[in-house]
């Protein structure tokens, strides 16, 4: 889903954001779009590359637009200023055009490593947008197109409705084969007959492809900025899925009225020119599919509702389980330390041991019925050997009564 452009990291001293782009806390979102679109062209780096202080005023122009273009932030900054913005989470965005040739390939290596980077929209194209002299190609309801744009170019389409269509409800989508990265960039005409930007959807990967859409379908409709979840999973791996879901942002236009729109494809690779496929389709043809997807954007809000909720215990739960966890650990320890004693004290109960404490102790123990064979050895020798030899008298006799016998 579109997004506004903006979004950099907030400047190291802050000013009020109404002061900065020259509006009050009366003034519309016409007024501060118009107001910050006058500011951004006027301080953007690509006209001022040998200004370092305009690319500082370009950034908080832009920061400020970043809250007041939100209407939860600027609600939130209205209530309790800065200190109720998640500073943290608010994109970085980079102009290619400024960034140098050894940065350049370090951008893009961290883009291919996954990290979310983000880049302006050259001034040049602005420029040529606002005051109505780009190119403007033809994309016909129901038709699609391949094209091929060079980096931090753009190629304009204009799409062309009927009220019926408009009624019905549009989609716009892009997408790369060759995962090229792009933006898909919606303009609306000013009262000069200039175009201004409205709203911009950054590429994502989606399966084997890059892609990006617009979605005017008469309710509303979300992007998921991924952005806010690589943060929190950086800061907290764990708080990452929880987090999932915050960067759900709403489209701010949800339908567009019959005439001629101005779409475009924006080139944002590091290197070289992006490749694409842009079509434009009538809802009517995708009534299922529509009313599938309004069901899901439901039930996807529900549960980012859930999941706020559901973290709160999780985060109970948890400390509750490190708890046990430690208890379990403590309880384990006492109880084999019980059972080690008591074997100990098992293994004392034994007549080796008993015998070897009298020695130690220099005196000597008795073994009941071992009284009697102690004390008279000697009678107890005597009466065996009587028994044996009575033993051996008789067995001669016999042997020798044998012998007589058959001697006769």
């Amino acid at each position: 889903m579109a997004s506004k452009t903006g979004g950099p990291s907030a400047p190291a001293l802050r000013r009020d954001p109404y002061e900065v782009l020259s509006v009050t806390r009366d003034s519309t979102d016409q007024e501060i779009k118009t107001a910050y679109r006058k500011l951004a062209l006027k301080y953007h780096p690509d006209k001022n590359a040998s200004n370092p202080e305009a690319s500082e005023l370009f950034k908080e122009v832009a920061y400020s637009y970043s809250i007041l273009s939100d209407p939860e932030k600027r609600r939130q900054y209205d209530v309790a200023g800065f200190e109720a913005l998640d500073t943290e989470g608010m994109d970085m965005e980079i102009d290619l055009s400024n960034l140098g040739t050894v940065n350049t390939m370090f951008a893009a290596l961290f883009s291919k490593l996954g990290v979310p980077i983000k880049t302006t929209i050259s001034a040049n194209i602005l420029e040529e947008a606002l005051n109505g002299t780009m190119t403007v190609r033809p994309l016909p309801i129901g038709t699609s197109v391949n094209g091929k744009v060079d980096k931090q170019c753009a190629h304009f389409y204009g799409v062309t409705i009927n009220e019926e269509q408009a009624e019905t409800g549009i989609v716009v989508r892009v997408t790369s084969a060759a995962q090229s990265k792009f933006k898909l960039l919606y303009f609306e005409q000013d009262t000069n007959g200039g175009y201004g930007l409205e709203l911009q959807e950054d590429s994502e990967k989606t399966g084997k492809v890059t892609s990006a859409g617009m979605y005017f379908l008469h309710f509303q409709v979300y992007r998921l900025d991924t952005t806010i979840n690589a943060l929190a999973m950086a800061k907290d791996p764990e708080a990452a899925f929880f987090k999932r879901l915050e960067g759900l942002q709403p489209c701010e236009v949800s339908e567009i009225k019959p005439g001629t729109h101005i779409f475009a494809v924006y080139g944002d690779n590091f290197f070289k020119p992006a490749t694409y496929t842009i079509e434009a389709l009538c809802a009517k043809s995708y009534e299922e599919t529509t009313e599938r997807l309004k069901e899901i954007e439901a039930q996807i809000l529900r549960k980012r509702h859930e999941l706020r909720q559901f973290e709160t215990e999780y985060r109970k739960a948890l400390a509750r389980f490190q708890e046990v966890t430690n208890r379990y650990s403590q309880e384990k320890q006492s109880v084999d330390e019980l059972l080690k004693q008591r074997d100990s004290i098992h293994s004392s109960f034994t007549v080796a041991r008993t015998a070897s404490s009298s020695i130690v102790n220099g005196s000597s123990s008795k073994v009941p019925g071992e009284d009697s064979r102690a004390e008279s050895p000697v009678e107890d020798g005597g009466s065996d050997d009587k028994d044996r030899s009575s033993t051996r008298k008789k067995w001669f006799n016999l042997n020798l009564k044998g012998s007589d016998k058959k001697l006769g």
